[in-house]
């Protein structure tokens, strides 16, 4: 504790098992005194690092290890292919951190919170807040509301990232909200679709729903399920917006609208949290189309025959303008715009190659669970996640990523198994993640391998030309399609199964 207390600038480290550490440090964040508790191995198995900034109580002398064991559940849960991703969650089954009204962690990547002076692990990594028995309902079926009901309550854009033990929960019996039409709430087996990157820009006198192009698909799935009169999905957060819709539930039990905003800054454009299009106003109700704030989200009211409309210019990929307000209006007060954007990029932040540094943000990629892993001298490779490199053919990869998973999965297990005599070498030496980048072209085939941004040293190299050359020509020999190149992670871990 005198070592934490004294706040030097190396944190605690605990071994959680031979693959998982926790750092932990006390820090001052905005103004609070916080335990700040990291993990570093979680990548190794598929799973975002996780970080928690724990509100201290007073006096307290001693680390809150319950936040341990949950990250040792988190990484078993992670072995088994279920992983946590932004806005995702995990429950706790028994009291934790001394209180059963506990229910879970809310986790988050960060966008306009301050991160100085925390202990950060290397991204992509994940905020866990601490959210109440109450409130786990929002976190399963809408956790966006969630976030930013925390963050009108501490009154932080979007939301805290800091936990709070024994507070009042924010949300209490369900009650009457429009999500009960729009989710399970009984037994959670449906809920709003949410498209990636799709958001809701609201300005004065317009509403912008933006899609983004590379969503298409995602947006069709989400539409091809939807009731014909109805149109209804969930939005991401706006990072383009200077405030958001929050939907607040006050002691009575209804819902209000409220509006939380970037701190010092002008509100010009307001995210909201879903929209729903209803296709059952009538041409007698003196209405052209209705729209209207709802909770945290949008409701435009149109006829069957714009609904009808609004579905064909979706599947045809075209934007969608509805002007709204009464049939007698001369001039029209207000408009509602579909429109497609460029590609959303918004993925892989800070993710750098092991080869050489490389930047991988905005690089498609794709976890690896259940994948190839070799043991040997008490150690493991695994092989974890396929990066799809720009070629000059297709701006961001590939056509479709599945046509190459047979030559992946073969050149990973080549990899692998060239690698096993050196596992023990490779991991003393810190090379504990390695990449191996593979290009493929008419004129061109070859590899790089390398770790902690250094190529490999000759002796290992030697064994994996003999057993990559051979799989990456008969894989170049297979091309149908332009130029790929193609990057594979690898972890060497203890075997502790």
């Amino acid at each position: 504790m005198q070592q934490l207390e004294e706040g030097g600038p190396d944190p605690l480290v605990f071994v959680l098992n031979a693959n998982l550490l926790a750092m932990v440090k006390l820090v001052n964040y905005v103004n609070r005194k916080c335990w700040c508790v990291s993990t570093k191995g979680m990548h190794a198995v598929g799973q975002a690092e996780v970080v928690i900034l724990l509100q201290c109580l007073p006096d307290e002398k001693s680390i809150p290890k319950d936040v341990f064991s949950h990250f040792v559940q988190l990484y078993q849960d992670a072995l088994t292919g279920n992983v946590v991703s932004n806005l995702g969650h995990s429950f706790f089954t028994q009291s934790f951190l001394g209180s059963k009204e506990h229910g879970g962690f809310l986790y988050i990547s960060p966008t306009f919170q301050s991160l100085q002076d925390l202990l950060l692990p290397n991204p992509p990594y994940l905020f866990g807040i601490l959210i109440q028995k109450w409130e786990t309902p929002w976190a399963k079926v809408f956790p966006i509301r969630l976030m930013l009901r925390l963050g009108a309550e501490y009154r932080f854009y979007p939301c805290p990232l800091f936990s709070v033990r024994f507070r009042k929960p924010l949300f209490g019996e369900t009650g009457h909200t429009i999500m009960n039409l729009l989710a399970d709430f009984r037994n959670y087996q449906y809920t709003l679709p949410v498209v990636n990157g799709l958001v809701v820009d609201m300005e004065v006198r317009k509403t912008c729903i933006k899609i983004p192009s590379n969503r298409y698909n995602e947006l069709m799935k989400a539409m091809n399920k939807s009731n014909e009169h109805v149109l209804a999905m969930g939005a991401c957060f706006n990072e383009r917006a200077d405030s958001h819709l929050v939907c607040v539930q006050n002691d009575d039990g209804n819902y209000q609208t409220q509006a939380i905003s970037i701190h010092n800054q002008p509100r010009k454009v307001t995210g909201a949290c879903f929209f729903v299009f209803s296709g059952a106003l009538k041409s007698s109700s003196g209405y052209l189309v209705k729209s209207s704030i709802v909770e945290d989200g949008v409701m435009v009211q149109i006829t069957a025959e714009t609904m009808e409309a609004l579905r064909q210019a979706l599947r045809e990929m075209k934007d969608f303008t509805i002007p709204c307000g009464k049939t007698d209006q001369e001039d029209i007060q207000e408009h509602v715009h579909l429109q497609w954007l460029e590609d959303d990029r918004n993925f892989n932040k800070g993710v750098i190659s092991p080869i050489d540094g490389k930047s991988m943000e905005s690089i498609t990629s794709i976890k690896i669970f259940h994948g190839s892993e070799y043991k040997a001298n008490g150690k493991v490779i695994r092989w974890t996640e396929v990066f799809f490199l720009h070629t000059d053919d297709q701006p961001n990869g590939l056509s479709d990523p599945a046509d190459h998973s047979r030559l992946t999965e073969n050149v990973a297990r080549a990899f692998c198994v060239a690698l096993c005599p050196h596992l023990k070498l490779l991991k003393e030496d810190g090379m504990a993640k390695l990449g191996l980048r593979v290009t493929l072209d008419s004129d061109q085939v070859g590899y790089q391998a390398g770790s902690n941004g250094q190529p490999l040293l000759p002796q290992y190299m030697n064994d994996l030309d003999s057993a990559l050359v051979p799989v990456i020509h008969g894989g170049a020999c297979q091309l149908s399609e332009g130029p790929v190149v193609m990057e594979l992670i690898f972890y060497i871990l203890e075997n502790i199964s």
